[in-house]
């Protein structure tokens, strides 16, 4: 192969695209340990509430492959990259030659040390195979126990809902969402979760999952014991960075890239939930685990991949959902570790709250629940680094657009080229980032 893509998710696809963009043909293989044509992972709880079939998940038609004259090795483990010899063996023999390599490989979820964590009836919510195989088990009168208060843990329990379930989210920290949210917009979200009929546990772990074969229950660490018949885990992700271990590559948390997607090792990339990549807010690499930067980040590794010449324009932590009814925008830094030199601007109405954090006059972080049509706007003052102290004042107003920016700033926007979609389900925040439609 000239080019080998390990990775069929956002960031596989996004350098496959880019690399056909320039090269028509090179050969080109994608391997995945999933049997699945690429689909949007994000809409697992819409698979397991019966919202969508694999179909209506997919993040390219299903010929994708075939009109781009790429190899996809669907159903297939990688053994070993061979990053000194070029040449990749996957867990059946097979031994691949190539020249480019893209290590893609996401990351994969925390499991942790519980006592009867390996019953049956205790499953991860991370592939389309663990939403099919909860879905097996379910029924409407399913007790099922949640353990994590985060983003996957948020819409599992959605779809669980929604499935006549009766839910129970066990969140070790103070309150749900902890790492993308305020204090204010968590107890928003909780709220939501509440009224939708489900019971939030905070401050408090699982120790010890019952049942002989078959769970039973769950034992907090206070003593309380949960009913239930199910237990979902959705701790969170770790990149998975099994393959270049002692490998010679850089890693930190994850791989270490720079601004081509590069890492240390010559002709081999890596993007997406497996990479440290440039933080815009940061200044640094950092981990940004999210569909959109993982897609972006793909595009960069594939151009320079294929000869040309890219650089990463960077990415921050960014969230748009739609859980329970409620809309949530957030990117940056919503919640300074250290407050100094910090300038926060809020406003509140009910549902609707909205949050930004400043220093020295440039937006790092921001908060939008209810209303978040104008959070696109402010994620691109973010990113272009604009010195907002001449309109600071108005940027938490209600009629707050581009009509409230400089004349010369306004016109620079409207100027921008759009930003290509990564999906046709695409957030409305991820579509707007660059202004497009505004």
């Amino acid at each position: 192969m000239r080019y080998l893509i390990v990775g069929n998710s956002a960031g596989g696809i996004g350098a496959a695209e880019a690399i056909r963009e320039s090269d028509k043909s090179g050969s080109v293989a994608i391997i995945s340990d999933e049997p699945y044509p690429c689909y949007s992972r994000p809409l697992i709880a819409k698979y397991l509430s019966r919202e969508r079939t694999l179909e209506g998940m997919l993040f390219r038609p299903l010929d994708f492959y075939a009109r781009n004259s790429i190899n996809p090795l669907l159903g297939k483990r990688v053994k070993s990259l061979g990053l000194e010899e070029h040449v990749a063996e996957l867990e059946s023999g097979e031994r691949i030659a190539w020249e480019k390599l893209l290590i893609a490989t996401g990351g994969m979820p925390i499991i942790p040390k519980i006592e009867g964590i390996d019953k049956r009836g205790v499953f991860n919510f991370f592939t389309l195979d663990d939403a099919k195989t909860i879905d097996g088990f379910l029924d409407s009168h399913s007790k099922v126990v949640v353990i994590g208060g985060g983003l996957i843990g948020v819409s599992a329990a959605e779809a669980l809902i929604k499935r006549g379930a009766q839910v129970t989210v066990v969140e070790m920290k103070d309150r749900i969402l902890n790492t993308i949210l305020d204090d204010e917009a968590s107890s928003l979200a909780e709220a939501a979760l509440k009224k939708a009929g489900v019971r939030v546990i905070t401050n408090h772990i699982v120790a010890e999952i019952t049942g002989r074969e078959w769970v039973t229950g769950a034992i907090l660490d206070n003593g309380e014991e949960v009913s239930c018949c199910l237990v979902v885990m959705a701790i969170g992700v770790l990149p998975r960075i099994d393959l270049v271990r002692d490998s010679g590559i850089k890693v930190n948390r994850g791989i270490l890239v720079d601004r081509s997607m590069a890492t240390s090792l010559p002709d081999v990339y890596a993007c997406g939930d497996v990479a440290e990549a440039y933080d815009f807010i940061y200044g640094a690499n950092r981990l940004t685990a999210s569909w959109p930067n993982a897609y972006i980040g793909g595009r960069t590794a594939g151009q320079n991949m294929a000869g040309m010449v890219a650089e990463y324009p960077g990415s921050t932590a960014i969230n748009s959902l739609n859980y329970f009814e409620l809309d949530i925008a957030a990117a940056g830094i919503v919640v300074p570790l250290n407050g100094d030199g910090y300038e926060f601007l809020r406003k509140q109405s009910g549902d609707n709250y909205q949050k930004l954090v400043l220093k020295d006059n440039l937006i790092m972080g921001m908060i939008y629940v209810s209303d978040v049509e104008k959070s696109g706007i402010i994620l691109g003052l973010m990113r272009d680094k604009v010195n907002v102290a001449d309109f600071k004042q108005s940027l938490l107003a209600e009629d707050f657009g581009l009509i409230s920016l400089p004349q010369e700033l306004r016109q620079k926007r409207l100027g921008k080229p759009p930003l290509q979609r990564v999906s046709p389900l695409a957030s409305q925040m991820e579509a707007e980032e660059d202004f497009a439609g505004e």
